[in-house]
């Protein structure tokens, strides 16, 4: 059994443990919380023996083994390095950190410590993913990368009317780039590697983070085009576009139905079934790698982590968008 305990007690942090205990050889032992009522509200609701308000206290528990990390943005980099310099391995939540140089630490605090350091994008570690990967070739030369996802928030409401929410604050190292972007440019990433050119432009609201953004990266023999935002939604899905056919993918995010559409009229159906919850994927793979031993994830690999961060980094300098992180 790999003990988890958890960092963050929110809506994330429930979809975790309800995927992961469809895993058998995962054990919810520990919670960590700022205050002890949410702690023990959080622990009495999952059956968490553990519950903690002091971090480290945690992370030098000999009750824990792995640690998943969704805490505010602005929190990861410095919680994850704690818990690995115990000795504990980490599954943090996307994005894993603020910057690419907090990306650097972490990655050098997993090899020092020679502990497993994963970030957790649900993703590129789903079935249908797999079929895109398997199936690219089909549609002949890639010319286009089109994602897409733009999901109008309920916190953009409260913002409206004067509450500014994590969710549209910069000191937790938010915004629509940040929250939903990442899901257009990690697989991406995962597909083709690093862009030679990018064109970042963005929408930014009063706080100083993106409600809505757009970016164009170049490949040399092909391009992407991303789009996201928290301000308004979208319904068109994702393709990759070749030169024998696309390949049209429902949701960026969580790919339901994947669909091949030659240049002839035919259509392929090359989609997967998916029976479990879409972030069982993530921490089996991660639980998996624990169990063989193995210090770096075979696709959420740790350079994947940092080109899309230096990305998200890039299109965050062109377009002003400046958090605290920045200047550390």
């Amino acid at each position: 059994m790999i003990r988890f305990g958890v960092i963050g007690t929110n809506w994330i942090t429930e979809k975790f443990i309800k995927s992961a205990k469809e895993i058998d050889d995962f054990s919810l032992v520990a919670v960590y919380s700022r205050t002890e009522e949410r702690a023990n509200e959080f622990a009495e609701e999952f059956q968490i023996p553990y519950r903690y308000t002091d971090l480290e206290s945690m992370a030098k528990s000999d009750h824990v083994d792995a640690v998943y990390i969704a805490s505010p943005n602005s929190f990861h980099a410095e919680q994850a390095i704690l818990c690995m310099n115990h000795g504990k391995h980490v599954l943090c939540e996307k994005p894993m950190a603020s910057t690419s140089q907090e990306i650097r630490k972490m990655v050098e605090a997993a090899k020092q410590n020679r502990v497993l350091l994963m970030e957790a994008l649900k993703t590129t570690l789903l079935p249908n993913f797999q079929a895109i990967s398997e199936h690219m070739a089909k549609i002949g030369r890639i010319r286009r990368y089109v994602a897409n996802y733009c999901q109008y928030s309920s916190r953009y409401d409260a913002y409206l009317n004067g509450k500014v929410l994590n969710a549209f604050n910069p000191k937790f190292s938010n915004g629509a780039l940040m929250d939903l972007g990442i899901y257009c440019i990690y697989p991406l990433v995962v597909l083709f590697g690093k862009p030679s050119q990018i064109k970042a432009n963005s929408v930014l609201l009063e706080t100083g983070v993106d409600g809505e953004g757009s970016i164009v990266m170049n490949y040399g023999d092909m391009e992407a085009v991303v789009m996201y935002s928290k301000i308004t939604n979208s319904t068109m899905p994702s393709e990759i576009q070749g030169e024998n056919g696309n390949i049209i993918i429902d949701q960026i995010s969580q790919p339901g139905r994947v669909d091949i559409r030659y240049r002839n009229g035919i259509t392929e159906n090359i989609t997967l079934p998916q029976k479990k919850e879409t972030m069982y994927y993530e921490v089996k793979e991660f639980i998996e790698l624990i169990k063989k031993g193995q210090l770096e994830p075979t696709i959420n690999t740790h350079q994947n982590s940092l080109i899309a961060a230096e990305i998200m980094e890039e299109a965050r300098q062109q377009s002003g968008i400046v958090f605290p992180a920045d200047r550390k």
